[in-house]
């Protein structure tokens, strides 16, 4: 028997009535959680108003949303499951010839959804927020006050403090061992936050040892002739250690930006390897939501639940769900050291629920 369009319907909403209050009741909990940490970590400083901390556990929440999202589908499905079948919706369906097949496409279809919108509309958004949150805390919490990007627009560094600061944007970067090599480098210094000193170009340099070693120079500052030198050496806080650092964090980057900046980055001889990890984690978490909606199936898809055993359903879709968790994270790890290759690294997780899931409903409904 087809299933019709008006039942296809209503599943759906069912099962997205539940996704939207478990999501909310997590990512509630986990706001109170953040704000609590930061409060902690911004004790003693009267500076730090409680309007700011609450304004960074905002910007960060909806990063944590992709993190939690396999987690809130799980659960959602589980309890509109349960819900379909304690009211014997789905027992009148299945008596007239509706397959558990039939009636899950509804449910798989609205969790595709939900992961083509989460990695191509929300996740800019998520990025933005995160780079923001990263921004702040930093500043505020860490008293950080250099300030590194590297973009298709080149190096751009900003350190020093309100005494003096210098502004160094370098148009090309090619690292080549320890040494950061770079082209067309241009050094703006202040003698304070807006007053600018002077100038300082070079047709080449390269970063080694804590310092800047600039090649064929050009000194400019206002009301002065313009001075040639072979080479100057400037002092920095930049290394490139820190360099590799800057690029520790890929969820800053949207969903968009990773491919374009990933290709920039080994152009410029840098391992791009977490940004990769990470847009490949990104096209296989729809996959990953579907196969969670598969395995919550076999733990609420019980024709009769009166007859018993609703706790060790229950405990046994938790622990299902921490497992393929944990596996997760242990399988990016491996992809992360090379020990995997990435992309089987990134979607081996979700094959191997949805494999796990596909097994267990055949072994219940058809076995």
């Amino acid at each position: 028997m087809r299933i019709s369009a008006t039942l296809s319907f209503y599943i759906a909403r069912q099962f997205a009535l539940a996704f939207v209050t478990v999501l909310s009741v997590i990512m509630g909990v986990i706001f109170l959680f953040d704000t609590i940490e930061l409060i902690r970590r911004a004790a003693g400083r009267d500076e730090l108003h409680l309007w700011v901390l609450l304004g960074m556990a905002l910007l960060k929440l909806p990063q944590m949303i992709h993190t939690i999202l396999p987690f809130g589908v799980m659960i959602g499905a589980m309890v509109s499951f349960w819900r379909l079948t304690r009211t014997h919706e789905l027992v009148v369906a299945r008596s007239a010839g509706i397959s558990v097949w039939q009636f899950l496409t509804p449910v798989l279809t609205a969790v595709m959804l939900i992961g083509v919108f989460e990695i191509t509309a929300f996740n800019p958004l998520a990025a933005a927020m995160y780079a923001r949150f990263e921004k702040l805390q930093d500043e505020v919490l860490l008293g950080k006050t250099a300030a590194l990007d590297v973009s298709e627009m080149g190096l751009w560094l900003r350190e020093g403090d309100e005494r003096g600061q210098k502004v160094v944007h370098a148009e090309d970067v090619r690292q080549d061992g320890l040494v950061l090599n770079l082209r067309e480098v241009h050094i703006f210094l202040f003698d304070g936050p807006d007053h600018f000193a002077r100038r300082v170009y070079a047709r080449t340099g390269r970063l080694a040892d804590g310092q800047f070693e600039l090649s064929d120079v050009w000194r400019l500052e206002g009301g002065k002739p313009a001075e040639h030198q072979d080479s100057l050496r400037m002092p920095t806080e930049l290394t490139l250690e820190r360099v590799h650092d800057n690029f520790s964090s890929p969820e800053t980057m949207s969903f968009w930006q990773l491919p374009a900046f990933i290709s920039f980055f080994e152009k410029a001889g840098f391992a791009a390897t977490k940004h990769r990890m990470y847009l490949q984690s990104l096209l296989a978490s729809p996959l990953l939501y579907c196969a969670m909606v598969l395995v919550a199936a076999i733990f609420s898809l019980k024709p009769n639940m009166r007859s018993g055993g609703l706790m060790p359903r229950v405990g046994g879709g938790v622990a299902a769900g921490f497992c393929i968790y944990f596996f997760t994270k242990i399988v990016y790890a491996f992809g992360l050291s090379a020990t995997l290759p990435q992309s089987l690294a990134a979607w081996s997780p979700a094959m191997v629920a949805g494999l796990i899931g596909t097994a267990g409903l055949f072994h219940l409904e058809d076995g």
